[in-house]
Formats: structure tokens, sequence, C-alpha cells
């Protein structure tokens, strides 16, 4: 039952709902306890031949009345119980979502995205069903059974009602025992779930990789290996389940068996009468119910406990990236400075930069390039402080990335990362996804400096074309462009380009960079590329090799130097002219 206490906090949140709930269940149990009494009255009346038709009709009119109250009540408490515990499940969904939102790279690299879903649905439904039917199970049991027992004890033999009551203590025993394996089995059960569903979401986002290597018959049979692993940790729960119904049926039926014996010769002794054992047996069948919702109510606390916990650790991590020594209460604006000194990745013994220093003056454009690995990327998540500077610092206009607010420092970014995502939603929203209130006429404005306008307004549906679930039905240049123009809507102080213009041909790029200059003149700029054309107007270029800078300076100055930034210049140079000396033989 330690799930009901861990639920306690919400339990006080909704008290009048739950109150409520309660008190009108009991009455219902009361309520229910009315026709074994009218029946055992009847079955002496016909016993003492007593029985008229006035009596007949006052106790049916009774039961007529009993039976309209019930189903009133039984209406109101459903919905104030299980009103509670649907809104359980919004709040928690809610804190779950936030918490994700919330939370750096690390939390992410440490968790799946298909165990996460699967907390978010899978285990909130078993948490819900704990508040809901895990209530209505408890009280019912409780107060039906409590009522019940007070009944037959009170008002028609406490002799017979401890006799019929000895092999409880062994349901008692036999379903605290089940609900051990229960909780044990479902945890793994759940965990099977969130794999399948990894697998799943793996599955459905690299279709087009598996089919293009022809690996559909390995990712259906991976499916299938983690299909059956669901339903067998599924069917060992089930088998657990199982012994409930059974178990509480037997114990239940040797009750009923006790009750038939001992009434009959309580009967004949005259210590109770025909109708009075007649209302006991109805009695006990009233019993059935809260025995087996007290097996059942096993079931659906362990299984919420195991789920209430899984969602419990997950909010329980806490945020490595905070607001606690934020001082501006403005967007982070004016010079960039980074100093460096080593950083590493978390669980990696190997640095990914070391002595890096980079001064950068408000409005200067900056290009980051090197070899695949070298530390481009990297130095762009720590300037948006995904990650924290242990050795070393950045601060952007005299003050310590720590020392903005997050989300003033993530207003004053606009990125457009390597892998350009795209939401399932026309061009339109996916531009205005930076800006929700930006103007058809500022997006398109955007767009026009993206240089994507053209290709939008030739399609038939124009910036109200849906472009499909990450971007599948346009292509890599287009969902560049798409996320530059996103990235720039906002009007960001500082603009960052990720090796962002890969997909595009020279002309475009020079066109989206030209636009880039004139309408930022003066914001700042930083390019990571690949491609040295994308970078040469840049005020200050930085080489990276193995996390370090092997070279610094402009574009002129680097090209008198003998370096790798002008032997890779001068061939991919050299490439161009092959590449259109290839394409004018083809013409």
């Amino acid at each position: 039952m330690k799930v009901f206490k861990d639920l306690w906090w919400f339990f006080k949140q909704e008290k009048v709902s739950y109150g409520l709930g309660i008190l009108v269940l009991a009455l219902v149990s009361l309520l229910t306890l009315t026709p074994p009494l009218i029946v055992g009255i009847i079955v002496d009346h016909i016993v003492d031949v007593t029985l008229t038709t006035n009596i007949l009709l006052m106790w049916i009119g009774v039961l007529l009345i009993v039976g309209v109250l019930t189903y009133g009540l039984r209406f109101v408490w459903r919905i104030m119980i299980f009103g509670a515990s649907i809104r359980l499940a919004r709040l928690l969904r809610n804190q779950l979502y936030k918490h994700f939102t919330n939370m750096s790279h690390r939390f992410y690299q440490r968790h799946r995205t298909g165990d996460l879903m699967a907390h978010a649905t899978n285990d909130i439904r078993a948490v819900q069903m704990t508040a809901g039917q895990g209530v209505l199970t408890l009280v019912d049991s409780l107060t039906m059974g409590g009522f019940v027992i007070v009944t037959m004890a009170a008002t028609i033999s406490w002799k017979l009602t401890l006799i019929c009551l000895i092999p409880m203590p062994f349901m008692a025993y036999l379903t605290s025992y089940y609900g051990t394996l229960l909780h044990k089995r479902f945890h793994l059960a759940q965990a099977a779930f969130s794999d399948l569903n990894d697998t799943v979401q793996e599955s459905v986002t690299g279709v087009r990789v598996a089919k293009t290597f022809g690996q559909e018959e390995d990712e259906i049979t991976r499916f299938k290996n983690k299909s059956k692993d669901v339903v067998d940790k599924n069917v060992a729960v089930a088998k657990i389940d199982a012994l409930f119904d059974p178990t509480i049926s037997l114990i239940v039926g040797i009750s009923f068996f006790l009750a038939v014996v001992f009434g009959a010769r309580f009967v004949i002794a005259e210590e109770m009468t025909i109708g009075q054992l007649t209302s006991f047996t109805l009695y006990l069948g009233l019993l059935i119910w809260p025995m087996l919702a007290f097996g059942w109510l096993f079931n659906i606390v362990e299984r919420g406990r195991a789920s209430y916990d899984r969602i419990s650790s997950l909010l329980a991590e806490k945020q490595d990236i905070t607001d606690e020594f934020a001082k501006s209460e403005k967007i982070a604006t004016g010079d960039i400075h980074v100093a460096i000194e080593q950083f590493s990745y978390p669980g990696s013994n190997d640095y990914a930069l070391q002595n890096i220093e980079i001064s950068l003056k408000e409005g200067q454009t900056l290009g980051i390039v090197g070899k695949t690995g070298s530390g481009k990327s990297t130095i762009i998540r720590l300037l948006q402080r995904e990650y924290d500077l242990e050795n070393g610092k950045i601060t952007i206009g005299g003050y310590k990335l720590n020392e903005y607010r997050l989300d003033d420092l993530k207003a004053s970014f606009g990125n457009v990362p390597q892998d350009h995502f795209l939401f399932s939603a026309t061009i339109a929203d996916n531009v205005a996804f930076a800006k929700p209130s930006a103007s058809i006429t500022e997006i398109m404005n955007s767009c026009k400096l993206a240089s994507i306008h053209d290709d939008i307004i030739s399609f038939k549906e124009g910036y109200e074309t849906v472009v499909g679930e990450r971007g599948v039905t346009l292509s890599g240049g287009q969902k560049q462009r798409i996320a530059i123009a996103r990235a720039i809507l906002p009007d960001p102080n500082v603009l960052i380009l990720d090796d962002s213009l890969s997909a595009v041909d020279a002309k475009t790029e020079e066109q989206i960079l030209e636009s880039l200059r004139v309408n930022r003149a003066k914001k700042t700029t930083i390019i990571t590329a690949h491609r040295l054309s994308a970078i040469k107007h840049a005020d200050v270029i930085i080489v990276l090799n193995e996390g370090r800078i092997i070279q610094r300076g402009n574009h002129h100055k680097l090209m008198k130097e003998d370096g790798w930034y002008r032997r890779m210049y001068e061939q991919q140079q050299l490439e161009e002219l092959v590449e259109q000396g290839g394409q004018e033989d083809a013409t």
C-alpha cells in the first residue's frame, strides 16, 4: 500500500472529490445491505404464513427506491473518484513533459526516446488505475466487507459469522504473497515494453536507411524478438494475476460450505430462523465482491507502485543546467570571449577541447573549420550552455553564461544545427516556430534571406504546404534553408550556422551569406563549415585539430601561411573547377 502514501500529496489536493466520492461509496454499500434483509423478512413471512399483498408491495417499493438511489449514487462516486484519477494522469503527464523539456543533453544521453514515451503512456496509465480503481477497491472492500460482517454478526449470528471468517487469514496471506511476485514481474514487463517502444521508434525513424541497405527482414526479426519478450514478461504477470480470483473463490466457497453446514444446525437448534439463514447466505454472497476487490486491489496497487517508482525516479533526476547563479536580467548581448582550458564529455576520458581562446566583438563573424571530430560543434554546444564548463569560462557582454537566465540566453541565439529537424506541419508553421507571433510577411522575408522563398511559392500549397514528418517531402537543401529561415526570423543577437550550408550549391550558399552580411551587419554570426568558401569572408577564422586551435586569422592571413587552411582551400577550389569542367563536358 506504499503507493497510496506516495500519492497522499494528490489525495490532499483532491480531498473534496475523494472525500465526497468515498462518502457516497459508503452510502452505496449501506444501501446494498437492504435487499438481503428484505428477502429474509419476506421468507419468514412465507414460513409463518403471514405474507399479505400489502406487505409484499411495501417491501417491493422499498427495493425499487433503494435501486434508484443506488443507481444515482454510483454515478456520483464514479465522477468524483475516476474524475480525480484522470486529473492525476494529466498532472503527471504535464510534469514529465515539462521535466523532459528542461533537461540537458546529458539526460537524453542516459535515456532512450522509447523509454521516455513508455513512462508517459503505460506507466501513467497504471498510476491512474491506482488512483481510480485502486481507491475504489480499497474503500469498497473495507466498507462493504465491514458493513456485511458487522450486519451478519449483530443482526443474525455472531457465532456463524466467526466460523465463516476462519478461512479469511489464509486469503490475506496468499494475496499478499501474490502481490509481491506481481510487483517484481510487472516492473520487468514495463521495462520490456520500454525496450519495444524504443525499437519501434528507431525502426520507424530509420525506415529509409533499413530499406536502402535491404535490412527489412532483420528489422522485422528484431521487432518480433522484442515483441515476444514483452509477451513473455506480460504472460508471467498474467500467471500471477490469474491466481487471485481462483484463490478468493475457493476461500469464499469454503465459507459458504461452513455457513450451510453450521447454519443448518443453528436452524435445527432454533438459534436462527430460515429467513435469517437465507439473509446470512445472501450477505455472504455480498462478501464475494469485497474479497475479489481485495485481491484485485493488490494487483492494481502493485502495478501502480512499480510504475510510480519508475516515474518518480525519472522526475527525481536533477537539472544539471540551472539558473542558480543568474545575475543578469537581460538577453545576452555584447562581445564574446571564450577561454576553455579543458573540456571532455560526460563519461569520456578524452579531451574534446583544450586551450581554446577566442575573442569576438559584437557584429563580427567567426568561422570555425577543421577536420571531422576536431571540436567545432563542441564549441557551439558550450556557447549555448548545453554543457557547463568547469575548466575555463565563456562570457557574453562581460557576463559568464551561467550568470544569464537560461531563457534569456536561449533567446539571444538563433541556431541552425547539423540535424535540421522539421515538424510535421506547414512550412509557415515550421519557420514561425521560433516566433509564433510572426506575420506571413515576416515569414516570407526570412525565407527570402535564406533563398528558399522561390522554392516555396512553386509548391502547389505554397507556405501552407505540409512538409511531413521530419520534412520528409523536402530535399536536403530545402530543409536546410527552411531551418536557416526559422533561425533568422527572430533576428537573434547571435546566429549560429553549424555546418548548415553543406546541402546547398555554391551559388545558393553565396546568396545566403551575402544576404546575412547585409541584413546582420551589426549582429554576431558564427559559422562552422567543411566547405571553406562558407567562411572566407569571416572577420575571424580559427582552424581546429584534435580539440586545439592550430591556426587563427582572416582568410587573407591564413592563405599566406603554409598550413592546413591554405592546402584545404586550394584543394576544394581545384575540386570545384574539376566538377564544373565535368558539367560543361556533359553539356
